[in-house]
């Protein structure tokens, strides 16, 4: 009788255990847009290797990510309105909502509790559970003039707080979320014509947001709100003759390495190098063409920039010890994106107009990979999940 009771257990512990999924962590793991499909593959950098897609995630066209604390969870913000959290583990939507009419991004608060999305239409920040997505805060962007308005630049910082622009009011706002259904807001009036992006510094200190409407950038202290907002890099794009500009720069991509920022020169084929102490302009580069991003390697040595047409065929490696540009590189048409490995021994490269990712390496500037994939463009690390701003 007892071996009769044993079996059909151990038939069902065998079973169980088939079930069991391979436990791995997620550091090595990240997520790619695939724009033209609503989907996303999910990317092993250890094996440089394409884990799986997953399909259904609506308009992509402008599609930004924040990961959860535990890296087992991106939040896909979508053109569309969408707000989707994927599980990277499972390789599967876990929650999908539609929360407006068209989102520009978003971020996740320093303790993983609450995703906020910046929206265009219908305009404001919509504030949410991180772990079932249900509404917790709607903060409706009207600005001074009694207009609502677009907001851009949303990111996290420290204490409890989002910070984001009014592209239409010329406005900054810092939302504190220690009651999360009350959030309490910092509004800084006249802070510049048309913020069109914004960035926060690596230890979560400033606030930077782009002016499309004039010259350099609006700066918050946010150790200091009393002192209000101040004017730094006026002579951000003002050089020589301004040229069109097919693409606006990234903040995001805004290089941070040490005590110094390297940022695209709106309108200029040229780089910035700035003092993040005084956001007073150190040097000029000149690059290839219209810089968007300009994303550092992890030790700050190396600064790769990529361009807005007609030269988005184009890579190029800034050395910032010699301030020198050290190789230029032609991965293929379309490089939308840079995103290097957590401790920068790859970069991998998203090609959208050759359908394909490809991985160098920073050394040797030799490739190391490359990978299909549909319209690539935004290549997300979890890395980014312990990164303030990100």
């Amino acid at each position: 009788m007892r071996a009769s009771l044993l079996a059909p257990l151990l038939a069902l512990s065998m079973l169980a255990g088939c079930a069991t999924p391979a436990l791995r962590g997620t550091g090595d793991l990240g997520v790619v847009i695939e724009r033209a499909t609503g989907s996303v593959q999910i990317l092993d950098t250890t094996h440089r290797s394409s884990l799986a897609k997953v399909e259904g995630l609506g308009d992509l066209s402008h599609a930004s990510i924040s990961y959860a604390r535990d890296e087992r969870y991106a939040y896909v913000f979508g053109r569309d309105g969408g707000l989707t959290k994927v599980d990277i583990l499972r390789q599967r939507i876990e929650r999908r909502i539609i929360q407006g009419g068209n989102s520009i991004g978003g971020a996740i608060s320093p303790d993983g509790t609450l995703v906020a999305v910046a929206n265009y239409e219908p305009g404001g920040v919509k504030v949410f559970d991180a772990n079932d997505l249900s509404l917790v805060a709607d903060i409706p962007a009207v600005g001074a003039n009694g207009k609502r308005s677009k907001v851009v630049g949303l990111v996290d910082a420290p204490g409890h707080r989002f910070v984001f622009s009014l592209y239409d009011a010329g406005e900054i706002w810092v939302a504190d979320m220690h009651d999360p259904k009350q959030p309490v807001l910092h509004k800084f009036v006249d802070i510049g014509e048309e913020p069109y992006d914004g960035m926060i510094t690596s230890d979560g200190r400033y606030y930077a947001a782009g002016l499309f409407g004039e010259d350099g950038v609006a700066l918050l202290d946010l150790w200091n709100l009393d002192a209000g907002v101040k004017r730094a890099l006026v002579e951000f794009g003002r050089h020589g003759e301004k040229l069109p500009v097919y693409k606006m720069p990234h903040l995001e991509g805004w290089a941070a390495t040490g005590n110094q920022v390297v940022l695209p020169a709106v309108g200029q084929h040229e780089v910035i190098i700035a003092d993040q102490n005084t956001w007073k302009e150190i040097a000029r580069i000149p690059v290839a063409g219209q810089a968007v991003f300009a994303v550092a390697r992890p030790d700050g040595r190396q600064v790769w920039i990529n361009f807005a047409f007609p030269d988005n065929d184009t890579v190029q490696v800034l050395d910032l010890p010699s301030r020198s540009i050290v190789k230029t590189l032609k991965p293929g048409k379309g490089v939308l994106h840079l995103e290097f490995s957590p401790r920068g021994e790859q970069v991998w490269l998203s090609v959208r107009d050759e359908n394909r990712i490809e991985i160098y390496d920073p050394d040797s500037f030799a490739r190391i990979g490359t990978l299909p994939a549909e319209s690539p463009s935004g290549i997300f690390f979890t890395s980014r999940a312990h990164r303030i701003g990100l």
